[in-house]
């Protein structure tokens, strides 16, 4: 149950960075998303950090939890979809790597017409 108490929290305060990104930076450029641009350059940083840290030893289960389940999954999924497909790039799946990159930008446009397709 801990667990899932580090990922609510982390994951709310991800949330809450993301809005505050937004409104801080989208007034002063409104022609382009680049809160979202900002808040997912930031949330890969912070998650490529934490990577680190877990692969040399130094994240415990319940950082890695509120930090990188939690906080960059509020903050960005971008941030994982990222991570995920750097870990099939270093293993040498380049066609695994493609197929997650491909396949999410392909869905997500789908699903997002779908979606505005079904409430109206």
């Amino acid at each position: 149950m801990f667990q899932f108490l580090l990922v609510f929290i982390g994951g709310g305060l991800g949330s809450l960075s993301r809005y505050g990104i937004g409104l801080a930076i989208q007034p002063l450029v409104p022609k382009f998303p680049w809160a979202t641009l900002v808040a997912n350059g930031l949330a890969c940083i912070v998650l490529g950090s934490l990577v680190g840290l877990e692969i040399n030893g130094n994240l415990s289960d319940s950082r890695r939890l509120l930090l990188t389940t939690g906080f960059c999954g509020g903050f960005s999924t971008f941030s994982t979809f990222t991570a995920e497909t750097w870990y099939y790039l270093q293993n040498g799946q380049y066609n695994t790597a493609a197929v997650n990159i491909i396949g999410n930008l392909l869905l997500c446009f789908i699903c997002l017409v779908l979606g505005m397709r079904l409430t109206n």
